[in-house]
């Protein structure tokens, strides 16, 4: 067995709290014996949710929090406000080193925002991109930023490009991740003002595999291993990405059982549409980590269930182990020596 890895879970946090985070991280103690969870939330709920369930000795901890942060309170005043919330007792134990990582599905907004304030940004980070994977042809992307950083600068987008190389690298082995800049056309003069100011730099950035501009359309068809964009575009491709998924999946189900005839049909690419699908299910994958902390903090959607949160805290211990933050701090620091020594 390696190294423990001691992740906390926002029990309080998303729409199916406490109930799903409590049954999702109790089941990935029992698929990976390097984990130790902690809850935190409030204990009586969380105790409550855990009768009945099993999980194994010695590797879970309880830490009780009364507040908890609602999904529609603004972020900076309930990170202020609710110093006795889930989320910021949580994202303290990271902090204090009590834990090596924190996931909740809660308040997006304040989970960024506490991620920043409280665990805060290596020395040298601008703008700390929510990160996630998402399925494609050829295996999985990262499109960084995703919903963190609004109005980012043209310098902000080359350091997630930066990021993102290091994270694919490390995280997914792959040995020369592929940079695309999410734009509306592919020649270099497409796009907006933050496009055509950032295309040249990432064009100019010795540390990155810049491929040029990707088209939203051929991001599924897996385009770029790195898909760089500001957050408001990263987001909506995502939900996206998300909602056509799910539509998809249900259509497909209505056509199997549209007849007598289709039901055999079904029966026989049953197996493989099976796979497939699983392979497009945006859940299996995880959360998105806040690349650029000081330390590890995950964010999963607001209406995951028991499969996602396990998913997530069974990433954390790669995460961990591979340490991608901690990769992230010694390329800036040697970025800065270089600098400083020309």
């Amino acid at each position: 067995m390696g190294e423990i890895v001691r992740v906390a879970v926002d029990a309080m946090g998303g729409d199916y709290a406490p109930a799903e985070p409590v049954k999702g991280a109790l089941e990935a103690l029992q698929a990976d014996d390097r984990i130790c969870v902690i809850l935190v939330g409030q204990e009586e709920l969380i105790r409550k949710e855990m009768s009945g369930l099993q999980w194994p000795e010695g590797r879970v901890r309880i830490v009780d929090a009364r507040e908890v942060i609602e999904t529609a309170e603004p972020p900076v005043k309930a990170i202020q406000g609710k110093k006795d919330s889930s989320l910021v007792v949580g994202l303290n134990l990271v902090h204090r080193g009590e834990a090596d990582a924190f996931v909740s599905s809660g308040n997006t907004g304040a989970v960024l925002v506490g991620g920043q304030a409280i665990v805060k940004k290596i020395r040298g980070v601008q703008r700390a991109p929510l990160a996630p994977l998402i399925p494609t042809e050829k295996g999985v992307s990262l499109l960084i930023d995703c919903g963190a950083s609004v109005d980012s600068r043209p310098a902000h987008l080359v350091q997630f490009a930066v990021m993102g190389s290091i994270y694919m690298k490390e995280i997914c082995h792959v040995e020369k991740p592929r940079v695309g800049l999410v734009n509306i056309g592919a020649e270099a003069e497409k796009g907006n003002a933050l496009c055509k100011e950032v295309y040249p730099l990432l064009e100019a950035c010795p540390d990155i595999h810049f491929i040029g501009n990707v088209e939203a359309r051929d991001i599924p068809a897996g385009a770029a291993d790195v898909y760089v964009t500001e957050a408001f575009v990263g987001n909506v491709i995502l939900k996206l990405y998300e909602g056509v998924a799910a539509s998809l999946l249900a259509k497909i189900r209505e056509g199997l059982y549209s007849s007598p005839r289709a039901k055999v049909g079904g029966l026989l690419v049953k197996p493989a549409l099976k796979k497939t699908l699983k392979e497009f299910d945006t859940s299996g994958y995880g959360g998105a980590p806040l690349l650029g902390l000081q330390g590890l903090v995950v964010k999963t959607h607001g209406n995951s269930r028991a499969n996602e949160f396990r998913n997530t805290v069974l990433q954390c211990v790669q995460f961990y182990e591979q340490d991608v933050n901690g990769r992230i701090k010694a390329y800036l620091a040697k970025e800065k020596a270089a600098r400083e020594n020309e």
